[in-house]
Parts: structure tokens; sequence; C-alpha cells
């Protein structure tokens, strides 16, 4: 009987340099994001052209903005479980395709019942892409770079919606509304044929669910070539979930039940706030005496402030991450009330709008890195994805939000004060995680599940 040669996974990957492989996978992760922020925003850089293109009223907007959003939770809510079951790599790959097909039928939508509809298909479509793209990432990081990691993927959302304002004021006054989703639909076709070619599955999904020895070494040989002479394949955990459970189950389960309604209120909130910005910054900018071209370039510096969250990435690992990113919520609201003060002064609102861009962005972006530390293997994807999910309705409420304020003729300072009360929710809520979750002994470890 040969001798037994087994590897831990996690401790594999911590002892290897980080390998071109998981930098094709980042990359790969990476453009999945980028694509999800641009598809999900473009429909609010190109909402004044459909004031103008289809005769609407700035209600009948609504719909057409929060279709998406819609579809987001059931994509979201879906593609969880989904993925903790069939694999991260196919449900990413059919996420992307459909991703492109329905964002390409958007663009020769003809009224508003049709763009609503293939809208709300594109959210489900995005709503499960995100969420998978970043478990798959944080199951091939080694321990002491996986927040940096998670939220440098995290990162494509903002930096896609901020390419999707750049790209509106150069393209739409040339080619028209229609252009922006059309780009929005060709590139994630081009991305899925490049991840049938290149994605491998999660390796901790496959020990988890006994793939075979030969795959798994096939999966891990790129990043040592040590994986080549183990017999089997062993995985622990520092979060250990009830035994048994299902990957939903295991999400809502005592152990779990506050940390993961925190996390649902804090990415709501979050939520709240993006969506109300993205949707509606062109739109209140532009009633506020700017120009249409210059309030979409300093909307567009919102979402472009998501780099910051490759800085609190580092924080994170080395430091308490739940505490960095309750601070970054706080900070977030007093600068929304600063934003509502200098409406007339162009220069000190677009130094403003990046700022709380990079507070606002680096808050939501790490909530995907502190889901992914918080739920061990067997319902990481759920408890990511359920948070995205049920978060989207904070998307929802952010896009009605601003309408009924705006609809109640409050000024443009209320407004943005108004909009700085759920970033002191959300930096309470995660508070209170740290309370219940923080005083828990570390090094909880379950048994290894083994790939015969």
């Amino acid at each position: 009987m040969p001798p037994d040669r087994s590897v831990d996974v996690q401790s594999f990957l911590n002892e290897h340099p980080f390998s071109r492989h998981q930098w094709t996978i980042v990359v790969l992760c990476l453009g999945v994001v980028l694509l999800d922020g641009f598809d999900t925003a473009a429909i609010g850089y190109i909402a004044p052209s459909l004031l103008t293109d289809w005769g609407l009223q700035r209600p009948a907007l609504a719909p057409i903005l929060s279709a998406a959003l819609f579809g987001l939770v059931v994509g979201s809510l879906t593609a969880g479980p989904l993925s903790d079951r069939v694999g991260r790599r196919l449900v990413l790959i059919l996420a992307v395709a459909a991703m492109g097909v329905a964002c390409l039928a958007s663009a020769f939508s003809g009224d508003v019942t049709t763009l609503v509809a293939w809208r709300f298909v594109t959210g489900i479509a995005l709503g499960a892409a995100m969420p998978t793209a970043l478990t798959l990432v944080s199951e091939y990081c080694p321990d002491r770079r996986r927040a940096v990691t998670t939220n440098l993927v995290f990162c494509g959302f903002p930096l896609g919606a901020a390419l999707g304002g750049f790209l509106a004021a150069w393209i739409i006054p040339a080619f028209g509304w229609r252009s922006v989703l059309l780009v929005g639909g060709t590139a994630p076709l081009l991305l899925a044929v490049l991840l049938v070619l290149w994605l491998p599955e999660s390796v901790r999904y496959l020990v988890a669910h006994k793939k075979p020895v030969e795959r798994i070494r096939r999966v891990l040989q790129p990043i040592g070539a040590a994986a080549a002479h183990a017999t089997r394949f062993v995985m622990t955990e520092t979060t250990a979930g009830p035994a048994g459970r299902g990957a939903i189950r295991l999400v809502l389960s005592r152990p779990f039940i506050v940390g993961t309604l925190m996390l649902w209120t804090a990415y709501f909130m979050g939520l709240v706030i993006f969506y109300a910005m993205i949707n509606w910054m062109p739109v209140l900018f532009k009633d506020a005496g700017i120009a249409p071209s210059t309030a979409a370039v300093i909307a567009a510096l919102f979402p472009l402030g998501g780099i910051g969250s490759l800085f609190s990435g580092v924080l994170m690992d080395r430091f308490n991450g739940t505490r960095i990113v309750a601070a970054c919520f706080a900070l977030t609201a007093i600068a929304f009330v600063a934003i509502g003060q200098i409406a007339g002064q162009v220069g000190l609102l677009t130094v403003a709008v990046l700022v709380t861009g990079i507070l606002m962005n680096t808050a939501q972006s790490s909530l995907g890195s502190l889901a992914a530390a918080f739920y061990p293997t067997q319902g990481r994807a759920t408890g990511i994805a359920w948070m995205m999910g049920l978060g989207r309705f904070g998307g929802i409420a952010g896009s009605f939000l601003v309408a009924e304020l705006a609809s109640r003729q409050l000024s443009f300072a209320d407004i943005f004060l108004a909009l700085s009360l759920p970033g002191f929710v959300g930096a309470a809520a995660l508070l209170l995680k740290q309370a219940v979750h923080g005083r828990k002994p570390a090094g909880l470890v379950i048994a290894p599940r083994v790939a015969e």
C-alpha cells in the first residue's frame, strides 16, 4: 500500500507563492465583477436620454431603474445554494453568458415594458455572477491575503459602474443611448468564452464534495508541483458549521444568525446609498444647475472611489476587519451631509463626491470579504449570495427613495441629509456583529473532508 501523503488544501495555498494560475482566476473574476458593475449602472447613465427620446416623465423611470434590482435579488438567492450544490464554475459561466444575451436584447427594446422585462432578466444574471465570482476567488487565496484579493475583485463593480459613466458621456452624444447597452452585452459574451477555456472549479468545493483525487491534483499542480504526489486531499475550516446542515440552514443557524442578519442590514443600507447615487446623481446634479455632461463625469467619480477598498483589504488582513468597515460607513454618512451643502460649487462638489465614493465603496466592497471569512465552505457561496441578494432590496429602496424625496420638493441639501442615515445604520449593524461574534475563540476545526 502506498504511503499516505495527505495535503490540506488551505495549508498548501498558504505555503506557496501566489501563482500565475491564481492570478488568472483573479483577473477573470475581476472581469466578471467589472462587467456586473457596468451593466448594473448603465441604465442610470442612459436615464436622461430616455426621458428625452421616449418623452417620459420622471416617475416612469422608477420601474426601468429598479427592474434589474429585482432580478438581482432572484439571481443572488438562487445562485448561492446552486453554487454550493453544483459548483462555482458552471454557475458563473452560465450567468455571464446570460448577462450578455439579456443586455443585448435590452438595446433593441422599443418601449418601456420591453426594456423593463429585459432589465429584469439581466438582473437575474448579474445577481448570480458577482457572489459566485467572489466566492471562487476567496477559495483560491492564502489566508494572509484573502481580504485584499477579494476586495481587489470587488473593486471591479464600482470601477465598471464608473466606466459606464465615462463611456456614456462619450458615446451617447455620438451614437445614442442604445450603444451603451450594446457594449454591455457584447463584452460578457466574449468573457464567457474565456471562462470556459481558463477558469477552474474551486479547489475547496472539489475537496468538500469529495471529487476524484486526480481532478484536484490537476487544479493544484499549476500552483505547486508537490500536489502531484498527494494521495488524498483534506480540508479544515477555521469556522465550524453545524454538521449535516444544508447551506441555507447553516447560514440561518444559531451560531451564525446574528452575524448573518447584521451583514444583510449593512449590505442593504450600503446599497440604499449606492443605487440612490448611481441612478439619480446625474439628474440631481442637472437640477442643481450643472451641465448634463459635467454631471455625468462628476457622478462617475462616485463609483470610481471603489479603489479605496484595496487599502482597506490590507488593513483587514492585519487588523479587525469588521471595525474598519464600520468606520467607513460612519464616515460616509458624514460626507453625505457635506455634499448637500456645496451643490453650487463644482470644484468642491467634485472632490466631495470622489471622497464620499472612496469611503462608501470601500465599505460596501469590503462586506464580501467579511462574509467570505465569516462562513465555512459548505455555506460560503450561499452566505455571500444571500447577503448580496437580500441586500439588493436596499438598491430598490434607494431608487424609489430619491424619487419620493424629489416628488416632495425637498432641497438638494435635505435629500443628501436623508441619504446619510443609512450610513449610520450600517455602521451600527457591523458593530453589533462584532460585539456578538468578535469574542468567539479562533481556530475552530471541523473534521477534514477527504477526497478519495
